[in-house]
């Protein structure tokens, strides 16, 4: 195991080494370093050198988080965007994120994607179509999105039976 310098870390490079394990948005890397004891004037510094060099851009960290977000954890608008609030991205960049990654993308194909994570076989009674309405909802999904997707795996009846109405 290695052992650690009794040295105080050089808060640039701490926050270098910080960007090459991953994409970090300015809050995140600015939180990070106020952790670490860091003064707000050395922090603004840092990151103020590390845009100009193109080290960190909100931008590509908020796409990288979206993009896997739709992709690899098949969750819907609404969901991006509170992780994207959640990590500090100014509401006009995430919106322009959201677009670019979700732009060609068929939303209703989306709620398929998440929903075969969850669903085997048809939906059979009232108590799971509101299990798998929750989740859809949970995953970002608008209400009128996933009842229409959730209506057409329903079982052999008829689906405003399932759906409760």
């Amino acid at each position: 195991m290695p052992r650690r310098s009794s040295r105080p870390i050089d808060p640039y490079t701490y926050a270098l080494a910080a960007l090459a394990r991953r994409e970090l948005t300015s809050a995140q890397l600015a939180d990070r370093l106020a952790r670490r004891g860091y003064e707000q004037a050395i922090i603004n510094d840092v990151l103020a050198r590390l845009r100009t060099e193109g080290a960190l851009d909100d931008r590509r960290a908020a796409w990288a988080v979206a993009r896997t977000a739709v992709q690899v954890k098949r969750q819907g608008r609404w969901r991006v965007r509170q992780e994207l609030d959640r990590l500090g991205v100014d509401r006009e960049t995430a919106a322009e994120v959201l677009e670019e990654v979700l732009g060609s993308t068929d939303e209703t194909e989306l709620v398929e994607r998440a929903l075969s994570a969850r669903l085997r076989g048809s939906i059979q009674d009232r108590g799971h179509f509101e299990r798998l309405y929750r989740y859809l909802i949970r995953q970002g999904f608008r209400s009128e999105q996933a009842v229409a997707v959730l209506r057409r795996h329903a079982s052999n009846r008829p689906a405003a039976d399932v759906a409760g109405e």
